[in-house]
Formats: C-alpha cells, sequence, structure tokens
C-alpha cells in the first residue's frame, strides 16, 4: 500500500541495511541501525567469532534493541549488523515424522537434513468462522481422562502440576497410548538430562515413529525457547493441513511464559504481576489459539504448566485456565500415596465433554464423580473412625466403591486400554 497519498509529509529515504553495536545491557544488544521492524532477523559478526543470529524485539530512543539466539561471546561496540529481511523458517514434510528438530527447526540427530517447503514459525489462527465444532473424542488410551475427562479432537487442554508429581510420565503414555495420526512434541526449557531419557524411556521407538520432536533445553537462550514453542506448533500446522488429526503436546508452557519474561524485561518492559511483563498475557492466547481444529484437520493440544508452589491461582496457570478448554490437575497428595497417574478428577474439567460422548458415557461418568465427591466430604471422618455404617446410604455406598474406583484410576505406564475398555471397567463398578 502506498502510503503516501495519505500522509503526503511521508520522504522516501534510502533504508539503512545495516548498523553498528552501540552497547551491551544484560541480555539485550544495542544497535545504531539498520532500518528493521520488530521480529524480523538480524545477523551480528564480531571479529574472530561466528556469526550471531539475533532477533529485533524492541527500539530504544533511535536505537534497535536485539536479543540473540546463540550465545553473545565476543559482540563488542562496533561490531557490524546486517539485516537479513527474513524471519525464522524450517522445513516441512512427511520425512519430519521420527525427527528430532531443535528450536529453530534444525535436526539435532545424526539423520540426513529434512527435505520439503520452507515454512515460517509464525502464523495467524484459523478463521473462528472457519473452524469445525468438536464434535468427536479422541482416545488417550489413559483410563481416568478417557472415562472421567473425555478430550475432543481439536481440544486444548492443560496439565496443571508442580514439580516432580509425574507430568512428563504421563505425557509419555499419551503419546504412546493416542489414537492419534501424527504426535508433534514440545520440550521446552527442559532439563538436558531428560530429554534422552523421555525420548528413549517416556515415549519409545513406537512413539517416536510418528512423532515430531521440537527440543529448547534450559540453558538455550530466552529466544530459542520462545522459538521452539512456536516452532512445534507450527509442524502441527503442517500435519493438519494435510487433513491429519494431530495431537500437540508442549512442556511446558510456563517455561515458555518465563521466557518471554525475559525478553519482555530486557526490551524494558515493566513487570506487572509477581515479575510477569504484559508481553506475556499477549503472546500465550496467539500461541494457544493456533491449535484447534480448522476446515482440513485438527489439532488437539495438550499443554502442561508448572504450578508454582503448588498454587493453582498464580498469573500463568490462571490466565492458561481461562484460554485452555479444559484443565487436567494433577495432585501432590495423590502422587505421594503412589497413585499414578495422580489426577485429582475432582479438580479437573473436560469443558467439551458433553459434546463428544454418548449419553450411557455421560452417565457412568456422573455416577462415578458423584460417588468420588461423597467420599471426598466424608473421608476425614471415614478415617478417624467417627462414621457409623447405615448413617447415610450414599456415603455407605460411597465406602463400598471406592476401592474400584481407586483401582479404575490407577493406571501402570506400559498399560494401554481401548475406550470400550475403559467403559467396561466403569460398567463394572456399579455392577452393570
Amino acid at each position: 500500500m502506498d502510503l503516501t497519498k495519505y500522509y503526503p509529509a511521508i520522504e522516501k529515504r534510502r533504508v539503512k541495511k545495516s548498523g553498528r553495536v552501540t552497547q551491551v545491557v544484560g541480555l539485550a544488544i544495542e544497535s545504531a541501525g539498520p532500518d528493521v521492524g520488530v521480529g524480523q532477523m538480524c545477523v551480528i559478526k564480531p571479529p574472530d567469532y561466528p556469526p550471531i543470529l539475533s532477533e529485533v524485539v524492541g527500539f530504544r530512543d533511535e536505537n534497535t534493541l536485539l536479543m540473540p539466539l546463540g550465545r553473545m561471546e565476543g559482540v563488542g561496540p562496533g561490531n557490524l549488523v546486517e539485516a537479513t529481511g527474513g524471519q525464522v523458517s524450517f522445513r516441512v514434510s512427511e520425512s519430519l515424522l521420527g525427527r528430532v528438530l531443535d528450536g529453530l527447526g534444525n535436526p539435532m540427530d545424526s539423520l540426513p537434513p529434512v527435505g520439503g517447503t520452507l515454512k515460517g514459525i509464525s502464523a495467524a489462527p484459523p478463521n473462528p468462522l472457519s473452524r469445525n465444532r468438536i464434535k468427536d473424542q479422541l482416545s488417550l488410551g489413559v483410563r481416568a481422562i478417557d472415562g472421567l475427562l473425555s478430550i475432543g479432537k481439536g481440544q486444548r487442554v492443560g496439565i496443571f502440576a508442580g514439580s516432580g508429581v509425574g507430568k512428563s510420565t504421563l505425557m509419555g503414555m499419551i503419546a504412546r497410548n493416542a489414537l492419534s495420526e501424527v504426535n508433534v512434541i514440545g520440550l521446552i526449557g527442559e532439563r538436558g538430562r531428560e530429554v534422552r531419557e523421555f525420548i528413549e524411556k517416556d515415549l519409545g521407538p513406537e512413539g517416536l515413529k510418528r512423532s515430531v520432536l521440537v527440543i529448547a533445553t534450559s540453558d538455550q537462550p530466552a529466544l530459542v525457547r520462545l522459538k521452539a514453542a512456536e516452532t512445534a506448533t507450527a509442524a502441527a500446522e503442517h500435519f493438519r493441513d494435510q487433513g491429519k488429526d494431530v495431537l500437540l503436546l508442549m512442556d511446558s508452557l510456563t517455561r515458555f511464559a518465563m521466557a518471554q519474561r525475559e525478553v519482555g524485561l530486557a526490551a524494558g518492559e515493566p513487570p506487572v504481576s509477581r515479575g510477569y511483563t504484559p508481553s506475556v498475557f499477549a503472546v500465550m492466547p496467539k500461541l494457544l489459539e493456533r491449535a484447534g481444529n480448522s476446515d482440513k484437520g485438527s489439532i488437539t493440544g495438550l499443554y502442561t504448566v508448572l504450578v508454582d508452589g503448588d498454587d493453582l491461582t498464580e498469573p500463568v496457570t490462571d490466565a492458561a485456565r481461562g484460554i485452555l478448554d479444559g484443565h487436567i490437575v494433577l495432585n501432590r497428595k495423590i502422587a505421594n500415596r503412589n497413585h499414578y497417574p495422580a489426577i485429582d478428577v475432582l479438580a479437573s474439567i473436560s469443558r467439551v465433554m458433553g459434546d463428544v460422548v454418548t449419553k450411557e458415557h455421560r452417565a457412568l461418568s456422573n455416577q462415578v464423580k458423584n460417588s468420588m465427591a461423597v467420599y471426598a466430604d466424608s473421608e476425614d471422618l471415614i478415617n478417624i473412625g467417627a462414621y457409623s455404617k447405615g448413617s447415610s446410604p450414599q456415603i455407605d455406598d460411597a465406602i463400598e466403591k471406592h476401592p474400584k474406583i481407586d483401582s479404575f484410576l490407577v493406571q501402570g505406564t506400559d498399560e494401554k486400554f481401548s475406550l470400550e475398555e475403559t467403559l467396561q471397567r466403569m460398567r463394572e463398578i456399579f455392577g452393570e
């Protein structure tokens, strides 16, 4: 669009494609020039060191603020900064399956380069009016979820838990057992030690064959961790555009938010809520809304959220719960009883369950949840022996059903159950 006819005062001038580093403050690099916009890529060229790819994250006075996508060693005043004129992109095709990529979409394994067409990692969500409604259930092979917190194709759900409660193990179970056509797994800010462990132990060879892994470990720069989440989402979008049912697993949304906080603080944003900057709560919905149904296929998104101090009201947890279509809460007290997966069914919800299950399934689920709620309300009295049998038929029935329900909710990491097997176990709890 030619803006000069609307604003005649605009003067055409020569655009500078290079600049010079003026100073380095914390994680940000300031440069005088080049003339670029936010989100564009530049290359910093320190002498005697490899070139450093960086992204424009803001401006201060007349200087450009850059954040590196690599190590900052060697950067100093006067270093040449050149604009590339592009954004981060990577190659997508069927050959992505079984591959392990870094946060920018480059192969990390020893296999040949990925072929295919170039795809940018940033994209707009599908038009809301072109999204197909969520009406079909996606079986994840985990009884507690399939039976009581049923997930629909195209739904986005958060897995909320503190550290060490079994998020990664549950993700591995889902990746192996889910009836999705393609899995895309993003490990954002993960410990380096746990990456290979997740691939070989939790995911396994069978799970890897139909999966794409995107990994940015905790030592990577904040921008790389941010880009890894976008790269994983872009890979899932590619397969969705082929008409496939894709399962996107991301661990974790909290580390994505922490990376955005680092970028925001470096760009001069003020912290507003427990140190988080306003941009954190602006970028989260942009990322999460890219998942879901389109008019071609579906992306079912499962995002783990690391609950700080087991406080479900902390800012990232609260914001994610408001955006997502449901939440699965893992409880430390349940995990301490050696009850895995440690899902707190009564604290969890699937907002689309009523649209994707049969009437029988809904009735069985309601019976189980009602029995669990009655037992939970009277648990203290039962445990100290203050409850007398016969005082309440409802509590008597809940006490009788409790061992069966507990057995139903416990599942080994190597066990897989079909949806029909799950429903049959639920029928057996009530003698049907």
